[in-house]
């Protein structure tokens, strides 16, 4: 009898459909070679959903970046067309492909990290994502994020694109979480660990910089840096 029960349960979890069995736990902004918070955030939840509905933002980490240069931190915007104006959803967003946008990024980083200890190292799994013409924003920043999971070899994380929006998602909302201009989480003495960076005699540590800082100086134990952050998750959905 008892058999019967298991096999007749498993039987109907093997015909269930894999997103309901992979409920995702965790709301996410797109991002743009996201900042190292967002990361770590990510890899704490692992199965996460990427927030494609809402109405697009502006002046957010979407679609832009902080690095650390000679003159401080420098912020790599990617120009955007909103084709219904403020009332463009995430998913809608175009790249204005008429400026020349990909070559001044890539020119910034290769100046900001060409004496990092890892820029050799990883620029060419990162440069062609350069030389490639998305004609939308999400299908950019998605190419991005699977790079960078591949490189920091982070296989555990699942990703879901929201086929809607949400006005309260039953699991955590953190896609308004992320701003260029304040830090969104905290562990008990600082933003984030000090990790070596390459002019922090210049301007000291700069926390939460681009995910491609933290892995230009730090290389192979940026996974374990990732993992051993201490975050202190809001509890209540925003």
């Amino acid at each position: 009898m008892l058999r019967a029960v298991f096999m007749a349960a498993l039987f109907f979890l093997v015909l269930l459909p894999e997103n309901i069995l992979m409920k995702p736990l965790l709301l996410l902004p797109t991002a743009y070679l996201p900042p190292v918070s967002w990361m770590a955030v990510a890899l704490k939840y692992q199965n996460i959903s990427i927030e494609l509905h809402e109405t697009y933002p502006k002046q957010t980490f979407r679609n832009r970046c902080n690095i650390a240069t000679a003159n401080g931190i420098l912020n790599l915007s990617i120009p955007v067309i909103k084709v219904n104006g403020n009332h463009t959803q995430t998913c809608e967003i175009l790249i204005d492909n008429s400026k020349n946008w990909q070559q001044l990024h890539w020119r910034s980083i290769i100046t900001a990290y060409n004496k990092s200890p890892y820029f050799l190292y990883y620029r060419d799994m990162i440069e062609p994502l350069y030389h490639k013409k998305h004609k939308n924003l999400v299908t950019l920043n998605q190419d991005f994020i699977i790079t960078l999971f591949s490189t920091l070899n982070i296989r555990t994380i699942k990703t879901h694109n929201t086929e809607e929006f949400i006005f309260e998602p039953d699991y955590l909302n953190l896609r308004n979480s992320f701003n260029p201009k304040k830090q969104p989480f905290q562990n008990v003495t600082e933003p984030l660990p000090r990790y070596m960076q390459v002019f922090e005699e210049i301007h000291g540590f700069i926390p939460d910089l681009s995910i491609i800082d933290l892995l230009f100086n730090l290389g192979p134990d940026a996974s374990a840096y990732l993992s051993n952050v201490e975050l202190s998750i809001p509890a209540e959905t925003m």
